[in-house]
């Protein structure tokens, strides 16, 4: 078996044969074989601004997790395969966004909340991309819509293959990595793309079991990187959009279910938004509202404790969207991509959209700058979003 070199960058790192390979999100492993090197067949791909090889081998037992040189967690002998179905699955289409300009050839279900924050950054990127989709509104407290799914979280995303099949693509910035990949070079095989973010689990240091996509915060290009993007750019982007997964996110629950009162509020709002009463029966819809407004109220005290917010909630998402503006002030443009929003405006603009409705987004169109770069974003999302049949 040929030995492997690599290139990796970052503080997070994984043990192969004894040498140090990264898989922190937002990160990149790099492997070149050191023997002959062979056909890798027609699609080549490079990450975005930089190159790639990777190795997707079955063998992840006894990598061992290294900071700064000290051992902190491991990774199990399991890599997920990517999911198939052979037929769609028997559940109710909610909606349908219909683009007549969309010249993709996409055919893409996305199931979903309404107002789940991760949910809202995947339909940011489509509508903004004038991609044409259909939506599923799963039942938040029993979830019967993703029955057929191994994992029960959303969004997850189906996506029809050129042999009828469907594909599913499950975490949001990996479904965003891959169609936006796509779209750039519409030749690429999208199951192929997919391939190039494999979840891998692994132990954390309380011994939790934990999974995650490596690679998702980049893009994948058949010919290298376009001449017309920069290193400096490419970085910042994926900086940006790994804010808004691990910083941004994490201030949204503390903040619209704060009370009692402002989790009923919200969960209500959430129902009129996602046209619950239309879609649930009435005792479904009110199982949704009350039982999920208690729980999350009582959740969210645990989130803040778990992520070191004080009391002052308020004042921590203050703080993020005032650092998110002045970056962009400091650029001197409309949007951090420029003069149109780039992946990472889309990710943080579908992050705060989630919570448009509440008290919470209210009291931070009062209190920040962020009104003027948030409208902007929304649009040009809805100048290109489709119409809903």
């Amino acid at each position: 078996m040929a030995s492997n070199k690599f290139t990796s960058l970052g503080r997070y790192l994984v043990r192969l044969g004894g040498q140090a390979v990264m898989t922190r999100p937002g990160t990149l492993v790099r492997f070149t074989s050191t023997s002959a090197k062979k056909s890798s067949g027609p699609l080549k791909l490079t990450l975005k601004g930089v190159g790639l090889g990777l190795v997707l081998g079955t063998g992840y037992a006894g990598y061992t997790f290294v900071t700064e040189g000290k051992p902190k967690a491991h990774l199990v002998n399991e890599k997920e395969e990517l999911f198939f179905l052979d037929r769609f699955p028997s559940v109710k289409i909610t909606r349908s966004i219909v683009n007549q300009t969309d010249k993709s050839g996409l055919k893409v279900t996305l199931f979903q909340y309404q107002t789940c924050p991760f949910c809202c950054k995947v339909r940011a990127f489509l509508d903004y991309s004038g991609i044409s989709y259909d939506v599923v509104e799963v039942d938040a407290v029993l979830r019967q819509d993703i029955k057929w799914s191994p994992t029960k979280k959303v969004p997850t995303m189906l996506v029809k293959t050129p042999d009828g099949k469907f594909l599913q693509l499950t975490d949001s910035s990996m479904i965003v990595s891959v169609l936006a990949s796509f779209l750039r070079d519409r030749e690429q095989n999208i199951v192929e793309l997919a391939s190039f973010y494999p979840s891998i689990s692994f132990m954390d240091e309380k011994g939790s079991k934990k999974a995650d996509i490596m690679n998702k915060y980049f893009l994948m290009f058949k010919d290298g990187t376009p001449r017309s993007l920069s290193k400096e750019t490419l970085e910042e982007e994926r900086k940006w959009r790994s804010w808004a997964d691990n910083h941004l996110v994490h201030l949204i629950s503390p903040n619209v279910y704060r009370t009692k009162e402002e989790a009923l509020e919200t969960f209500e709002w959430f129902s009129d938004v996602g046209e619950w009463s239309d879609h649930f029966p009435a005792w479904e819809r009110n199982l949704m509202v009350y039982v999920g407004a208690a729980a999350m109220w009582l959740i969210s005290k645990r989130l803040k404790k778990r992520h070191d917010l004080s009391d002052d909630v308020r004042g921590h998402i203050y703080d993020a969207l005032d650092k998110w503006t002045n970056t962009i002030e400091q650029k001197k443009t409309p949007f951090l991509g420029g003069k149109k929003p780039n992946l990472a405006d889309l990710a943080v603009f579908g992050v705060l959209s989630s919570m448009e409705g509440c008290q919470a987004f209210s009291d931070c169109l009062e209190n920040t700058s962020i009104a003027g770069w948030f409208y902007a974003v929304k649009e040009q999302i809805d100048r290109n979003r489709g119409r809903v049949v």
